[in-house]
């Protein structure tokens, strides 16, 4: 199993959901974050002043996904946050060692 977080730019989130569902994701976590990295934020001019902008807004999408299914949900969420301009944002995978449904008990893959 692992978990897959994603962080991408708000506005593609609903295109990657709409990806994640058609490949059969079960469910995600959505949090909005911020941050920069190679694009290190922005200028913008406000009643005339003009200031910095360090961290920007950013969305954090994490799933759990059985092995099989992880180059699918990779691709999909590629796919559904690529704009092809910086800043787009990247895919982590991380290895998950235990998952339990608190409802029913059930743990591993069947938790998913």
């Amino acid at each position: 199993m692992k978990l897959v977080t994603a962080i991408i730019k708000p506005f593609k989130l609903e295109e990657v959901r709409e990806a994640l569902a058609a490949v059969g994701a079960s469910g995600l976590t959505v949090s909005e974050v911020k941050g920069f990295g190679r694009q290190k934020g922005h200028t913008e001019l406000y009643r005339g002043a003009e200031y910095v902008v360090d961290f920007l807004p950013k969305i954090r999408i994490e799933t759990a996904v059985a092995d099989g299914d992880l180059e699918r949900v990779i691709e999909a969420i590629e796919q559904g946050a690529r704009t092809g301009k910086i800043g787009d944002g990247k895919i982590f995978v991380t290895a998950l060692e235990h998952v339990l449904r608190i409802r029913t008990g059930e743990t591993g893959t069947e938790a998913l």
